[in-house]
């Protein structure tokens, strides 16, 4: 699959490492299209922003504020993101990619399930107590 025309070569190299490895849908190559097309915006942004002489410009007031090329630089790395976190790709062990939300519950599961120590539900233990009875043997 081609890059689509325009993108330059931060786009290109993105465009490449995802259309060459996965098999992807008309609105998910729309989505990787945006996705590179962002990613040559923002390579712009940060060489502007390495080529400023301060990081800083005077506001309204005098007072120092930070030069605006920084917002747009964090705007479009939040962009870049989305957009690639949107095609949901999958891991290297995944045959099918996790869409955010997704992405999101299986980790709080982990999260929420890693720290529990391995006992049993109380109302279970106290049902198979009363089944087995004290002293281990079925009632």
């Amino acid at each position: 699959m081609k890059p689509p025309t325009g993108l330059r070569a931060p786009g290109r190299r993105l465009w490449v490492s995802v259309a060459e490895k996965y098999v992807l849908t008309a609105g998910e190559l729309e989505m990787l299209g945006q996705a590179c097309r962002t990613c040559d915006e923002l390579d712009r942004l940060e060489r502007a922003v390495r080529g400023l002489a301060e990081l800083t410009v005077q506001g309204s007031m005098g007072q120092p504020k930070p030069h605006p090329l920084l917002a747009e630089v964090r705007a479009h790395r939040l962009l870049l993101e989305r957009l690639t976190t949107a095609l949901a790709l999958p891991d290297e062990d995944q045959e099918v990619g996790l869409r955010p939300g997704q992405r999101h519950a299986r980790a709080a599961a982990r999260g929420r399930w890693r720290d529990r120590p391995a006992e049993p539900n109380g109302k279970l233990a106290e049902l198979r107590a009363a089944e087995w009875g004290r002293d281990g043997e079925a009632s």
